[in-house]
């Protein structure tokens, strides 16, 4: 992957005049994406969901040729040129993205004789084989009768018995697991097979016959937890036939009840295609008819997910209105829109009208707390989320809707909500309350490393930022934890890891964002650390940029080809803490003011969004529309030719000029 250079030492210059006009072009454009009364960009993963699409489509006898054409375009226009696919922009290949492709497109009718299969299959087989791919396409292969049942980690339906105190239940794993492992009980009980033809098949992926294969996961005594976890998946396997049909019964129905509680909504199980899949698979197990009500939901709330133009199409992995709305209204309201503009009243009315008020899993872990977050996608009421929460807040603060005597009782409950989800350790996770239990992500199914839902820096950030701008300040408790959560986890190098973004760009920005807002000192020794770990961080071009790779390597910090999307969470961060007429604010200034296009937007291909670290990456096709926006305006407001600031940024420098003696 080619990266920038670092920056060079030559003094830069904004010019104000093509700042303002750039601004101004570029709010109008964000303004003239609302939908009326809020904003939803696209949301893009790899090839792997497109894939698994095809594949589901297969499995229920649903045919759609011109659709399946279109989206196998797609899958191979994202091909590497040794033929494999990446999870990520100029990534590396991976097997599981490579062999689902394959098989998808087999099935959407390419011959393994054509050069890109036959390209695709010489790079699975010179890295391994088929026998590597991760447990979720074992599943998959289980399914079509590519790979036996035996070779997937053993999940018993009786997990829905286990009790709280146990080392593993249901309430132990974070919210995207349960989703996505209830309905997957149901099929694991069932080991349900579709037979394909041979000829579109995919034994050719395999190095030894995949029907002889009994275990993939072997045992490594250097890995001691994660080998007794796989000493006990293979005790399972050998007591699953003596466990009484009567009580594999009952496990399976409750799961089946769980699954159908959590389809009730119009945004699917969890509002996430990979659990939605599950529970489409495991209802018609279940003997549900095509008219089934849960049925219809969850399928059409699949089929919402794909978008299509003439010539290709791709299924997105969810979707994204409510965290698009609050993130694209924080930009505008940093731009001085007139918060009497249409579209910003509206999108403050939408957002409230997506407040969630009903309890859902989260409630497990805090009794009697109330409700009143919000969720990431149009519909996922039993699963509002800290991000989406602390964004849409900081988002309403901005735009004036706490002076609104009903909104502000509102915005009030949604406080109460965020704090009584702070977890024991300080920091802030997306779903649950001490959801910790890292020792789970060592079981042979957990081989994606994603199980649990701990605190993350981020968060805590977000948490921390929207209280001070409630006017809360260091000594306020729920601060006071947070912010010695954010010291106790900060890099030694300074930078802090971003879970939710890519990767240490994203958590020092939120991070940096959260000092500035509660008035942390600028001169604290860690403050001064993490600004100036992003100002060496900065790219030639003036950007900043980071790869998803820096997840595999800490080395790889830092690093990477600039991105619109990164270069302003870098400037938003440097200046939340007073480096505003710094000569790195400025390099970032100018590599927006350069790159944005005709459109007066900018243009963003690269991947700067977490699902899973090492797993799966988002394309959030709105960073690119509303983050330039936010640190344009942000740099107009600050910067030292607006009057206002011009005494505060002489200050600054000089105190600098004075520290640097």
């Amino acid at each position: 992957m080619a990266v920038a250079q670092k920056q060079s030492l030559e003094e830069p210059k904004v010019s104000n005049h093509i700042a303002a006009e750039a601004l101004d072009s570029s709010k109008s454009a964000l303004l003239g994406r609302c939908l009326e009364d809020h904003w939803c960009f696209e949301l893009e993963a790899d090839s792997t969901i497109p894939s698994e699409y095809i594949l589901m489509q297969h499995f229920l006898g649903r045919s759609d040729e011109k659709l399946a054409q279109k989206i196998s375009k797609y899958i191979c226009a994202r091909q590497n040129i040794n033929g494999s696919w990446s999870l990520y922009q100029d990534g590396p290949g991976d097997m599981s993205a490579t062999v689902k492709a394959y098989f998808a497109l087999k099935l959407a009718g390419h011959s393994a004789d054509e050069v890109h299969m036959v390209s695709s299959r010489n790079w699975v087989l010179t890295n391994g084989g088929a026998e590597k791919v991760n447990v979720f396409t074992r599943i998959t292969l289980a399914l079509f009768n590519q790979l036996p049942w035996r070779t997937v980690p053993a999940m018993p339906a009786e997990i829905m018995f286990l009790p709280k105190w146990w080392f593993f239940n249901l309430n132990k794993v974070s919210y995207w697991s349960r989703c996505v492992i209830v309905p997957l009980l149901i099929i694991f009980a069932k080991r349900p097979i579709v037979s394909v033809d041979e000829d579109i098949g995919v034994s050719e992926l395999f190095i030894s016959d995949p029907k002889n294969l009994r275990t993939l996961d072997k045992l490594n005594f250097r890995q001691p937890i994660k080998s007794c976890f796989l000493l006990l998946d293979r005790m399972l396997k050998k007591l699953d036939a003596y466990i009484p049909r009567s009580i594999r019964r009952r496990a399976v129905n409750r799961a089946e009840r769980w699954t159908r509680e959590h389809c009730s909504g119009t945004g699917g199980i969890g509002a996430i295609f990979p659990a939605m899949v599950n529970a489409v698979i495991s209802l018609k197990l279940q003997g549900a008819k095509d008219s089934d009500p849960d049925l219809v939901r969850t399928l059409a709330a699949i089929d919402a997910l794909i978008l299509e133009n003439e010539e290709e199409a791709y299924c997105q992995p969810c979707v994204s209105p409510v965290w698009d709305t609050c993130l694209a209204l924080s930009a505008l309201t940093e731009a001085d829109v007139a918060l009497d503009e249409p579209k910003i009243i509206n999108s403050i009315k939408w957002l409230f009208d997506h407040q969630i008020f009903t309890n859902g899993d989260w409630c497990q872990k805090t009794p009697g707390l109330s409700s009143g977050g919000w969720a990431f996608q149009y519909e996922n009421d039993k699963y509002p989320d800290v991000d989406d929460t602390s964004m849409v807040l900081m988002a309403l603060l901005r735009a004036g809707a706490y002076d609104d005597a009903t909104y502000r009782k509102r915005m009030d409950q949604a406080v109460d909500w965020i704090l009584g989800m702070q977890n024991p350790d300080g920091g802030w996770a997306a779903f649950d309350v001490d959801n910790n239990a890292e020792y789970l992500n060592k079981i042979p199914f957990a081989d994606h490393g994603a199980l649990v839902d701990p605190s993350t820096a981020d968060l805590t950030a977000r948490c921390i930022e929207m209280l001070a701008m409630l006017g809360h300040d260091r000594k306020y408790t729920p601060i006071a934890r947070g912010l010695n959560f954010l010291k106790i986890n900060q890099e030694s190098n300074g930078s802090w890891y971003g879970r939710w973004g890519v990767n240490y760009v994203y958590g020092t920005w939120s991070v940096l964002a959260a000092i500035g807002a509660i008035g942390e000192e600028k001169e604290k020794p860690y403050v001064q650390k993490a600004a100036r770990w992003l100002e060496e961080a900065q790219n030639e071009d003036g950007g900043w940029g980071e790869s998803c790779n820096s997840y595999d390597d800490r080395n790889m910090a830092g690093i990477g080809v600039s991105t619109p999307s990164q270069t302003s969470w870098a400037l938003l961060g440097l200046m939340s803490v007073g480096r505003i007429e710094t000569p790195q604010v400025k390099r970032g200034i100018n590599y927006l003011l350069e790159n944005q296009n005709g459109n007066s937007e900018w243009d963003e291909k690269i991947y700067t969004g977490t699902g899973f670290p090492r797993v799966f990456y988002l394309r959030y096709h709105g960073y690119s529309h509303y983050f330039p926006v936010w640190a344009l305006a942000y740099y107009q407001r600050l910067s030292a030719n607006n009057p206002t600031r011009q005494a505060e940024v002489m200050t600054y420098l000089l105190r600098e000029d004075s520290l640097s003696v």
